[in-house]
Formats: C-alpha cells, structure tokens, sequence
C-alpha cells in the first residue's frame, strides 16, 4: 500500500523504499518511513535526503532520481518517481545507539583480545566522502590511533562518544585532529538538522546562525568540538576544524559545490 500522501499542488513526488531506511522530502518537509508515499507538490526543485537505518547502508537511487549520494533532487513538472534501496551492512553490527551507517570501522591491532567494542566490519569504503568531516584520534604515547567519519547525521547519532569509547586509552590521554568538511560560512541546513542537535542539547544553538526562515548556515567543527568535550577529551586538545571545502576550490573537492564527486584521503599511522 501507498504511505502517506498529501493533497494540492501542482505535480506528484512518489518515493518507494527498499530495504530498511528512510527519505526526507522537501517539499512538503515530510519523512517517508513507508514502503511507498506519494505527496503533491509545487512544480520544481524537490529535495530528498535517504537515512539508512541502524545496521544497514545506503545503496543508491533509482527511477528519475540517480546515484549514491545521500541527498538528490529531481526537477517535477506532473509527475516523478524515486526509488531508495538499502541493505544491510555485509558483516558486524554498529552500536545500538547508532542510527547512520558506514561511520565507525574499528580494526584491532594483532595482539588485541577480540571483543564486542573491537568487531572489525568490513564496508564498502569507496564512496564520496568531500564536505563530510573526518576525525582521527591518538593517545599522547602514540600507542594507539583511530579515525571516525562523521557527517552531520553521525555527530548527532554519537559517532564521535562512540569511537572513544572503542579505544583503549582513557579519552584524557587522546588528541584529536577535525578534518576538512563543509564549514560554517557556506554550509546551510535545514530544522532537521538543527532540531537533530538542540532538541537534545539547547546550548548547541550557538552553532548555528540564522539565514532564512528555518534555515541555519551550522558549524560542523563546533558540533564536534562539543561532543569531544562531552567525551572527555579537553579542548585543548582538539586540533583543526579550520579548513571548508565548498568555500577552498583549489585544494578540496565539493559535491555541494560543484554537483560532482572526488577522492580525498585522511591518513593515520603509528610510525
């Protein structure tokens, strides 16, 4: 059967789901959680942003919609249709508190005991990962290293509280280095987004600025830095956090500047 539809407008946006997982559509701002919704729309741009569900991954786009990335619009006239396909993330699980997926990888050295917090998944990593921020980790005795790839959708989920807390050294004896992504002077959002942070945290409203009705240009870096806090790490000892990659053309890749994907690598190592 169809989900939920809405009345008037002048074309219709269906959206079918496959496998676990839900789109936002925007217009009419509504989530899709059913295997099928149909909504009437204004003829134009519509928006829609798929989220896979705790242990699954997102595997594409299909109908008028194309490609793996998250987000995608299609331009309605009468009438489109979009298929959202995830699947089950091929081996492991993530954390129970987790809802993104493809966020946290935890290798164990060789002569680690295997452990629940230590389950090695092995994921499809060759995605577009330009305006999406990766953190790595080290404890101050270079003894242990770690990195974690997390969006807005992965800070909000406690990928970062996460990923220390999978480490063996205290989160007091960790420094942390935040990586290029979209930042705060060129990237807006939407309530989603802001309510996914100050509904449970009111004071992570100071990063974000107001541009238009409810929409927000948010500071990814300050998010993260807070969460770090949160965490244990001392703010001291988080590095980085300057580097935007829509607003930097000459050195960082951008989908949401340039509507195309590239390659970008963030490398750790114990020497």
């Amino acid at each position: 059967g169809v989900g939920p539809t809405t009345d008037g407008g002048d074309g219709t946006i269906a959206v079918t789901i496959v496998g676990d997982g839900s789109v936002s559509v925007d217009p009419p701002g509504q989530t899709c959680s059913e295997p099928a919704c149909a909504y009437d729309v204004p003829a134009g741009v519509v928006s829609l942003t798929a989220a896979p569900a705790a242990g699954n991954r997102f595997a594409g786009w299909s109908g008028d919609c194309s490609g793996d990335e998250l987000a995608t619009e299609v331009v309605l006239e009468l009438s489109a249709s979009c298929t959202a396909t995830f699947e089950p993330l091929p081996e492991g699980a993530l954390p129970a508190g987790i809802v993104a997926s493809r966020e946290i990888v935890r290798v164990p050295a060789a002569d680690a005991p295997a452990t629940d917090s230590e389950t090695t998944l092995k994921i499809d990593t060759a995605v577009a990962l330009t305006d999406v921020q990766w953190h790595v980790f080290a404890a101050d005795d270079g003894s242990e290293v770690g990195a974690a790839h997390a969006g807005w959708r992965g800070l909000a989920a406690g990928v970062l509280e996460a990923t220390v807390a999978a480490m063996r050294t205290p989160p007091a004896r960790l420094r942390a280095w935040l990586g290029p992504a979209a930042g705060p002077q060129a990237y807006e959002v939407g309530a989603e987004v802001y309510a996914a942070f100050v509904d449970h945290d009111p004071d992570a409203a100071t990063a974000f600025v107001a541009t238009r009705p409810q929409h927000w240009r948010v500071d990814l870096y300050a998010l993260a830095r807070r969460r770090l806090a949160a965490a244990g790490i001392a703010p001291a000892q988080v590095h980085g956090g300057g580097l935007c990659t829509i607003s930097d053309p000459q050195r960082f890749y951008s989908h949401r500047r340039d509507q195309r994907g590239g390659r970008m690598a963030t490398l750790i190592w114990m020497a």
